[in-house]
């Protein structure tokens, strides 16, 4: 009998089987090879990289980055450390789905984030989905989807909205929803309306309606977050520990 071979893909996948609520994933997000190698020496299984960190590594304004540029740098990361990661390619610059994929494949990543909303404000659901069903077809199961949902980002407050999109998306074959900025008072109606896996924005940062410190993971996961993000949040802290420490060596 032929063993079956696990890829990096099944891994990453696995990983958001989560068994407990109140253990959920937490992916930190590497912003170049060093700080990859670092998450990993510090025992994480599975990374996701942040467009806004690898922006500003790269000298971008988040949105800013060429596609070149950034399936550059998530093939620097990937290539650095030997766990899955996943990329985030905003709204996946214009490209077609399955050219879109074929880059991705290429980085090494075993998973993506994909933005529903664009330079023109949020997009229209129905044919988001489509996309994503596109999506979908070419990447087979050999990418993990994660559908950002800016419902919440781009002033629309209702959960409602939120739920409706992510039911679409999930429809169409994401394998989880990311409702970034949802208010945490709204993740258990969020998590009661949405089927599968739920991704939750904790900012690190200080900002937003989502600050979160560490200890609160946990609970995090309790209400309804299958996997924890935090977006630029540790380039962020990382880039003032070093003007803390450039400041003192000028003293």
């Amino acid at each position: 009998m032929t063993k079956a071979v696990v890829t990096k893909a099944d891994t990453f996948r696995a990983l958001h089987r989560r068994p407990d609520p109140a253990d959920p994933l937490i992916l930190p997000g590497p912003w170049d090879a060093a700080s990859a190698r670092a998450l990993v020496d510090a025992g994480f299984p599975a990374l996701a990289t942040p467009s806004a960190g690898v922006a500003a590594s790269l000298g971008y304004e988040d949105g800013e980055t060429p596609a070149d540029e950034m399936f550059a740098a998530v093939a620097r990361i990937v290539r650095a450390v030997d766990v899955p990661v996943s990329a985030d390619v905003e709204d996946g610059y214009g490209l077609p789905p399955k050219e879109l994929v074929e880059r991705l494949l290429e980085t090494g990543a075993v998973g993506c984030n994909l933005e529903d909303s664009g330079q023109g404000g949020l997009k229209d659901p129905h044919a988001h989905a489509e996309w994503l069903a596109e999506v979908r077809a070419a990447a087979g199961d050999r990418l993990f989807i994660n559908a950002r949902v800016d419902t919440f980002v781009r002033g629309v407050k209702d959960p409602e909205r939120a739920i409706e999109r992510a039911a679409l998306y999930i429809a169409a074959g994401a394998d989880c929803v990311y409702p970034i900025d949802a208010p945490l008072d709204v993740l258990p109606l969020l998590r009661a309306g949405i089927e599968g896996p739920i991704n939750v924005f904790a900012r690190l940062d200080g900002e937003g309606p989502s600050k979160t410190e560490p200890t609160e993971l946990a609970e995090l996961g309790r209400q309804g977050a299958t996997r924890i993000t935090f977006g630029p949040g540790l380039q962020r802290r990382a880039t003032h520990a070093l003007r803390d420490i450039a400041a003192a060596l000028k003293k």
